[in-house]
């Protein structure tokens, strides 16, 4: 039984499986972020390239 308990005292403190976690809680957060960024800017971005576009057809 003290072995078991031994084991869960070195478990608990064992930090390898934290910092994992945060980095793909980090990871996580960015690809919303890069998403929402993607979804709010995408119409404007569209218009943009599609004037732009439609400036080099018109001038060639």
């Amino acid at each position: 039984m003290n072995s078991l308990i031994a084991a869960a005292k070195v478990f608990a403190h064992d930090e390898d499986g934290i910092t994992a976690i945060e980095y793909g809680l980090i990871a996580a957060t960015m690809v919303t972020a890069v998403i929402a960024a993607f979804s709010l800017l995408g119409p404007a971005l569209k218009t943009a390239f599609t004037t732009i576009a439609s400036n080099i057809t018109s001038a060639t």
